[in-house]
């Protein structure tokens, strides 16, 4: 039986959940992450993943559509809800909502999934858009890609958007018209990947609070470099900063003004340096799983706790990344 048809089973009493999770607690233990997939119109697809690289969506939350009359009632997690079963999707089973209890909806069967599934499973709730805010659910990190806010009303949506919503794990964001507040809890997220054209994107460099950032812009000014290293050497910012890549279109900044500006010390030429990689917060499949390699004889040192941030700039790419080493550590790194 396919794992939907497990889960819609499990709804039918007590003593049929448990006979189904004792006995396929070996085909569970291969299931690596729940996700929760919401669409631009709020509609929120389940899907499983396994350890071994399958993907099946198990369920559909959706809009309740008063059209309908083939509706039957379930009890998940002490709540009453509606369900169907959509021909249109494969036979999947469709929980419902309404406008008003979307949230309690989504909680209930978020409560039934940790109890059914366990909680050692990854759960990830993966926005589209910026219309619906992402619920405070236990367990659960969240990812956001957003497009194309070209006006002011979607720019007061999106500062709403980060506002409401939990903080999120990965952020991806295009061509926003301005910088956000920078008190915004887009700053917060743990990872983020920004396309933006014009300079309001080095508003990253000066209010990001979380561990790695990728941007693409047209260009970038000197000081803004100078102003974001200045800052992490002093130990005034950036203390989760793991890396950092600034991808410009346009030359704009001479590479040994930069590094003089930022007065990085140099390893001899005639040395390797080591090669400065991590595993990325979030990879979407068929993606690299780790940050570029930052291979540079260029490196500052942070005056806190004597840290070690590896700097590169070439081909119109600012490269910084930060060793978790003390710069004696580092050194004996190199080869």
């Amino acid at each position: 039986m396919e794992i939907s048809d497990l889960l819609l089973l499990s709804f039918v009493s007590k003593n049929m959940k448990k006979l189904i999770k004792s006995s396929q607690m070996c085909r569970f233990s291969r299931i690596s992450s729940v996700d929760y997939s919401s669409d631009p119109k709020g509609n929120i697809n389940v899907y499983m993943e396994s350890k071994h690289n399958w993907c099946k969506q198990v369920m559909r939350i959706q809009k309740h559509e008063e059209v309908n009359n083939d509706y039957f009632k379930l009890n998940v997690s002490g709540k009453m809800m509606d369900f169907r079963i959509q021909e249109r999707y494969n036979d999947l089973v469709a929980a419902s909502f309404h406008s008003y209890d979307k949230v309690s909806v989504v909680e209930s069967i978020h409560t039934y999934f940790l109890d059914f599934f366990g909680d050692s499973i990854e759960y990830w709730w993966r926005a589209s858009g910026h219309k619906h805010v992402v619920p405070q659910l236990q367990n659960v990190s969240a990812s956001a890609c957003v497009l194309d806010t070209n006006d002011g009303t979607q720019m007061r949506n999106l500062e709403n958007f980060f506002s409401s919503s939990p903080v999120f794990k990965h952020v991806e964001l295009f061509e926003k018209p301005g910088p956000l507040n920078p008190d915004s809890k887009f700053y917060q997220a743990e990872s983020v990947d920004i396309v933006q054209r014009g300079t309001t994107v080095t508003a990253i460099l000066r209010h990001f609070q979380g561990r790695q950032a990728v941007v693409y812009c047209d260009q970038c000014k000197m000081l803004d470099f100078k102003e974001f290293v200045e800052r992490w050497r002093s130990g005034e910012a950036f203390q989760k900063l793991e890396f950092l890549e600034f991808r410009t279109s346009y030359d704009g900044v001479n590479q040994n003004r930069l590094l003089n500006a930022i007065r990085v010390k140099h390893i001899d030429a005639t040395k390797t340096p080591p090669t400065h990689i991590l595993p990325k917060v979030l990879a979407f499949p068929g993606e690299c799983e780790t940050t570029d390699p930052i291979i540079s004889h260029t490196y500052v040192v942070r005056k806190s706790d004597n840290r070690v941030a590896s700097v590169l700039f070439e081909r119109r790419t600012f490269s910084f990344g930060v060793w978790d080493k003390t710069e004696e550590e580092f050194l004996k790194m190199v080869q």
